[in-house]
């Protein structure tokens, strides 16, 4: 009515202006080519938005992934402050403004991606809460030129100060040139919390974040704003939402020196929020209440929490959380005269909120809302009025400001030139026996940018639950001085000086300090010597592969052996030195490389001993270092350190270990940079295999047996290859000329072929599928060139050209392991990358995939769930399908109030028996989803259908005072006026005509039946307006007294009728018909002429189909 009223005050201006243009034309008509080319010109000038007079603001948040969100009723909220703003005399005299709503993403990428698609939906966005999106969303609207307010910035440089060193309140905020066209909703969050830690001189804090996307990222944005004003903030800990994810966050803060004020950043427990119920109770487990730690609720400063006689139930009806909320310090804004439930309920009364909800049930969040709506209204207005020309967002962001408007329940101010909304906060405290707040201090509105003021006190102290927060030295808040953790700094000099004078005094007398020896390089005496040669008195062998949780305990007394380390203390078997090659020596594992012919060797000869030495002396990273030589009961091996992961090999052919290219080049370099090494030192291998490559616990490649052939041949040990299969990482000219010691070349030929293996996954040459004989046979005699087949889409083109150098058929072209290395390090672009890093980056890939993937089922599981509460809230009261849910007996309950309706087809049963089954289900589905749409625009339930019986009420389940008349009454016009241009699919022709009845009286509601229950209605007020629709006639809608009487004294101008005596049948009493309402314009269909006593069940045959008209007939005929 408002729109209509607003186009026709428009219309008469236009109506006017239209006679003075005639006026002007009789006047003169070179007066009126004046005004056509003035008009002409106005319109090019004139930008394209100009030419539209609606302003648009998109709502952006999470209004359907977060319930808690979306108990902020957006759609209401926005519909309400649309409805106020449109009517107030300081806005409407340019715009027309109107909104939509914009279900923003809770997972951070496809909120961005969503956003991205939103280019010319609004002239301005109010939102995202999510600031990982803000910052994006805020470049995006710069190049769109539209305003952006959103409570989700959180970082300070989208504003900086117009003036810093203006102290006074007209320093204003204005947008950096990146963000031009953003605005604050509210003051910055930060801000506000380092006034309130100011105050205390709090100044070590921490922040606990919720799980999901948006709160992890406030949590984390938060912290970065707070460090940025100086406050030590050392620990942002996600909670996670299994039940030990609290414990796991309150440790993390526990283990932080100095930090007892804890920020949370999740739904506040007072408003249902779960998260936050449980950190506090796991804190009151923890003893952190009592033992002085203070909470800090977030959420909470993004809207006005009530407090003002209001006693929170999640406070009363859970002890355990009452004490606990004893440690929050609330920081809110704050109320004027009306708190927030009571200014909903009061616009609810005025019928300005159509919901029947709960006030209590409502988030406050509807509030700001609200506020950041009329604000945009206000500075738009202020801007258009300024320039004259369409409001941007460049214009809107740098508005003069300086404005106040009533909030949604408490005053709104608009900071000056760009500074965005301002608005008081207050500090609410609990004593931890009741469920109220009480208001102890008061931050002023033009003290939100942390740069001068502070808090007011209000006359009532903060309970501490325990001890209160130690106070913190001012220089933590100041910009002009600097902190240094409470050690001066003529302190830390001395104490660096008296270090450096003790570490002198230990150097020069550690001969005299035998066990200070091996720290600064000392001898640890004879027996620190390792022995060069082992027997089984120095090592036992042991089975690594059998636990001892697999054999009976009672078999294994005297043979288990107990192996303690600094690092671990496990039980192995023992076994045999024939049937293991690992073993314990001075606690650690080493590996037995045992060599043939080992029952020959008697002794070990001083070259031996002289080559170990020299083994024993190589130091490399990538080198599987020698520990000593073994020599007992017939076996002669090489003692060297044990790598847990195995051989290269190994790792290759396990299909469970996923390697990817990174992964692959880290194990190739460290295989390059362990060679390079070894040839730097004149030492080659000889006998370089993927098998004698091995993979430490850390996932480092080592080289060993390097020196192996050198050892066999001091012990006089002949070495020979009979198995085919190991020659074929051997060179050609080493097939063809056997040199046991090798050759460099030979090596590199050697990490060609491991670099196939390990590029391919394969073993060697096991593309050409052929047997290893035919292999070597083919490698020594060429030609034709037998290489291994590799594709190139398998590795780095540069990479599978440095292998195919290395397998050079002439050993001269074949690079060194130094030219190799500076190659292949071209190939990661001089990364310096190593395995660990590799395999870090390969399992948080997993863990986000797999956060991903649970985060993707949860919100599927959460869609499913709200399908099925949808659909039971389609079949059954909401609050009687949440009560079935919950497993509670649900009892019968008395309406004193309620109007029922009941309706249903004139000659169903003809068009019944006219039509096929399929015909009459189409018919029916057709005519009740018509219903069902009409009953979803008023306060109607509907209660069931039987056959053509179509049944409502109003007034019950949900009471709404002495509406429910007034709302069916409505509802039966609209059906009504539907009626009349619904058309039968199958029968067009005929005109469908329905019989309508209404009664209002008290009914009785229950759940009837275990298996598919329903809810009923009771009483006789259910039989009587059974009987007003029976007894009515077609295309009326037929009320008696009761109704009549609710009608009349709501006094909205319904016409009702008295049904006339012809009209009636004998016996019947005193009804009306319900013909209309005064500004109802809807068309209503004619009710069709009854004389008195004529059928009204019936239908007309002149209205059936041709093709059914006989059919009907016939019936008739059997009937007589």
């Amino acid at each position: 009515m408002e729109t209509g009223s607003r186009r026709t005050k428009h219309g008469s201006r236009l109506h006017a202006h239209a006679h003075s243009h005639a006026d002007a034309h009789s006047r003169t008509s070179c007066s009126h080519w004046l005004w056509v080319w003035l008009w002409l010109a106005t319109a090019v000038l004139l930008p394209a938005e100009a030419w539209g007079t609606t302003f648009k603001v998109a709502l952006v948040g999470p209004w359907t992934c977060d319930p808690m969100f979306a108990k902020a009723l957006p759609d209401l909220a926005a519909r309400l402050a649309m409805a106020r703003i449109n009517k107030d005399p300081r806005i409407s005299g340019g715009y027309w403004y109107d909104y939509s709503l914009v279900s923003e993403e809770c997972q951070t990428s496809r909120a961005l991606a969503r956003f991205a698609k939103l280019k010319g939906y609004a002239h301005a966005f109010y939102g995202p809460f999510n600031p990982s999106v803000c910052s994006a969303a805020a470049l995006m609207t710069k190049n769109w030129h539209t305003g952006l307010l959103s409570p989700g910035c959180l970082d300070s440089s989208t504003h900086t100060p117009a003036d810093y060193t203006d102290k006074s309140s007209n320093a204003a905020m204005r947008p950096r040139g990146a963000y031009a066209t953003f605005m604050r909703p509210l003051p910055l969050s930060a801000h506000v919390l380092f006034q309130v830690l100011r105050f205390f001189r709090w100044a070590h804090v921490g922040v606990v974040s919720g799980q999901s996307d948006l709160w992890e990222t406030t949590g984390q944005e938060l912290a970065t704003s707070l460090r940025g004003l100086g406050l030590p903030v050392s620990v942002a800990v996600t909670m996670e939402e299994d039940d030990d994810g609290p414990r796991r966050a309150l440790n993390a803060i526990r283990e932080k020196d100095g930090v007892k004020v804890v920020i949370m950043c999740m739904h506040s427990a007072l408003i249902g929020g779960e998260e936050q119920k449980r950190l506090l109770t796991t804190a009151m487990d923890m003893r952190m209440v009592d033992r002085g730690y203070v909470f800090i609720p977030y959420d909470t400063l993004l809207y006005s929490l009530p407090y003002q006689d209001v006693e929170y139930p999640a406070l009363t009806n859970d002890s355990k959380l009452r004490r606990a909320y004893d440690s929050v310090l609330t920081i809110t804004q704050e109320s004027d005269d009306r708190n927030f439930y009571e200014a909903f309920r009061d616009a609810q009364k005025s019928y300005e909120i159509r919901s029947s909800a709960a006030p209590e049930q409502v988030s406050p969040l509807f509030g700001s809302i609200y506020n950041s709506l009329y604000y945009i209204a206000m500075a738009v207005e202020q801007t258009r009025s300024d320039t004259g020309r369409w409001v941007t967002g460049e214009t809107l962001a740098i508005s003069k400001g300086r404005f106040e408007f009533e909030g949604f329940n408490q005053q709104v101010y608009g900071g000056s030139e760009g500074a965005g909304m301002q608005v008081r906060y207050v500090v609410l405290d609990t004593n931890g026996f009741g469920g109220h707040l009480k208001r102890t201090h008061m931050l002023e509105a033009t003290h939100t940018h942390a740069r001068f003021g502070g808090l007011k006190y209000m006359g009532q102290s903060i309970h501490f639950a325990g001890s209160s927060p130690s106070s913190e030295s001012y220089c933590w808040f100041s910009p002009r001085m600097a902190c240094n953790g409470g050690l001066s700094v003529g302190t830390l000099i001395f104490l660096f000086l008296f270090l450096c004078v003790l570490a002198g005094i230990a150097y020069k007398n550690r001969d005299k300090f035998g066990h200070f020896g091996p720290l600064f390089g000392g001898g640890g005496g004879e027996d620190g010597i390792t022995k060069l040669v082992l027997t089984l008195e120095d090592v036992t062998f042991i089975n690594t592969s059998v636990s001892r949780k697999q054999i009976n305990e009672e078999s294994m007394v005297g043979s288990t052996l107990d192996v303690k380390t600094p690092v671990r203390s496990v039980s192995y078997i023992k076994a045999s030195p024939c049937s293991s090659n690992v073993a314990m020596h001075e606690g650690e594992w080493v590996w037995l490389r045992k060599h043939p012919k080992g029952d020959k060797v008697t002794s070990i000869t001083q070259k031996t001993t002289a080559i170990l030495h020299q083994l024993r002396d190589l130091r490399h990273e990538n080198l599987n270092l020698y520990v000593a030589l073994f020599l007992d009961v017939g076996i002669f091996a090489s003692v060297m350190e044990h790598c847990i992961r195995g051989s290269l090999d190994d790792m290759l052919a396990n299909e469970e270990m996923r390697l990817d290219w990174m992964f692959k080049s880290n194990l190739m370099l460290d295989l390059i940079r362990g060679m390079r090494y070894l040839h730097g030192r004149g030492i080659t291998h000889g006998q370089l295999k993927s098998r004698n490559c091995v993979v430490d616990g850390r996932f480092v490649l080592k080289v060993t047996d390097y020196g192996y052939p050198s050892i066999l041949e001091a012990q006089n040990i002949a070495l020979k290859e009979t198995n085919h299969a190991d020659l074929l990482w051997t060179a050609p000219e080493l097939l063809r000329k056997p040199k046991p010691s090798g050759t460099f070349p030979g090596d590199t030929y050697s990490f060609s072929i491991i670099v196939q293996e390990v590029i391919t996954r394969s073993p060697p040459f096991s593309t050409l599928d052929m047997p290893a004989k035919e292999v070597v046979d083919k490698v020594r005699s060429p030609p034709p060139l037998c290489r291994p087949e590799v594709s190139l889409d398998d590795a780095p083109l540069d990479c599978i050209q440095i292998m195919k150098q290395c397998w050079s058929e002439d050993p001269e072209q074949r690079p060194t392991f130094e030219e190799i290395l500076k190659q292949f390090k071209q190939i990661n672009k001089g990364k310096k990358t190593n395995i660990i890093d590799s395999m870090l980056r390969m399992l948080e890939q997993y863990s986000s995939n797999l956060e991903d993937l649970i985060r993707e089922r949860t919100e599927e599981l959460e869609v499913e769930r709200q399908k099925t509460d949808l659909l039971m809230g389609q079949m059954l009261p909401r609050t009687v399908a949440q009560a079935l849910k919950a497993g509670k007996k649900v009892e019968p309950e008395h309406f004193s109030e309620t109007t029922l309706y009941f309706s249903d087809i004139v000659g169903f049963t003809t068009i019944s028996f006219l039509s096929e089954p399929i015909e009459v289900v189409d018919l029916l589905n057709d005519l009740y989803t018509l219903f069902d749409t009409i009953i979803g625009e008023h306060d109607v339930y509907k209660v069931e259908t039987i056959g053509d019986a179509y049944m409502c009420s109003s007034g019950v389940p949900n009471r709404n005072g002495n509406r429910h008349a007034q709302e069916m009454s409505n509802m039966a016009l609209d059906i009504l006026h539907s009626i009349g241009t619904f058309h039968v699919k199958h029968m067009p022709d005929v005109k469908l005509k329905i019989r309508i009845g209404l009664h209002s009286g008290p009914v009785v509601a229950g759940v009837v039946g275990l298996t598919m229950p329903r809810y009923c209605l009771f009483g006789d007020t259910v039989q009587i307006a059974s009987r007003m629709e029976s007894g009515g006639l077609p295309q009326r809608i037929h009320i008696n007294q009761a109704t009549v009487d609710i009608l009349t004294s709501l006094k909205l101008g319904y016409h009702l009728p008295v049904r006339t005596n012809k009209e009636l049948k004998k016996g019947d009493e005193k009804s009306y018909w319900l013909a209309g309402r005064d500004g109802y314009n809807k068309v209503l269909p004619v009710p069709p002429d009854l004389v008195g006593g004529a059928s009204n069940h019936g239908i007309n045959i002149n209205d059936l189909p041709v093709e059914r008209r006989q059919k009907f007939i016939e019936r008739q005929k059997v009937k007589k």
